[in-house]
């Protein structure tokens, strides 16, 4: 039998798949922002760093919502402001990125600053879900995306060796 956290959690990686966003799109953003910090960092590390970031409840929770707002504003079914507000991705709304300051807060202060600059800069598979093709909405998605790879680098940052979570153990 599966676990719930384990089907919550392949929940998550599929519904990300089918929007486009592969674990190693995500791995890569992680290799973007701790590359000059961490000078053994590889692939399959920052790849390791998202898989655990994506075993969090709160991050699953907040992926499964963002995208089942994006793929409803698809469908035209927000009621009105939001549906309009969601489309547009209004830069005054954010409630988008307030959901992902829920992911990077588990990995404290250097999340945030984190997904500050990842979320400016748009790097990679965020600069493809940002660039607000006709009929496809992901107002929530990229900002979770970028919160994931944030904490992720937050998470591989914080590298103690004597921390339970450490991706060093």
């Amino acid at each position: 039998m599966t676990k719930p956290t384990t089907a919550l959690r392949q929940r998550t990686i599929d519904l990300l798949n089918s929007r486009g966003v592969e674990l190693t799109d995500i791995a890569d953003l992680v290799l973007f922002l701790q590359k000059d910090y961490i000078a053994d960092l590889t692939t399959e590390l920052a790849l390791s760093s998202v898989h655990t970031v994506l075993s969090k409840r709160e991050v699953q929770n907040a992926v499964i919502t963002g995208i089942q707002l994006d793929l409803a504003a698809e469908a035209n079914q927000l009621l009105e402001p939001l549906q309009t507000i969601v489309e547009r991705d209004e830069g005054l709304y954010g409630v988008d990125e307030t959901m992902a300051l829920s992911i990077v807060d588990i990995y404290g202060s250097i999340g945030f600053t984190n997904y500050g600059y990842i979320d400016r800069v748009k790097p990679g598979i965020l600069k493809k879900l940002n660039a607000h093709e006709p009929g496809i909405i992901h107002t929530f998605l990229d900002d979770l995306v970028g919160a994931i790879a944030a904490a992720a680098a937050a998470r591989l940052a914080h590298g103690d060796e004597g921390e339970e979570d450490s991706p060093f153990q």
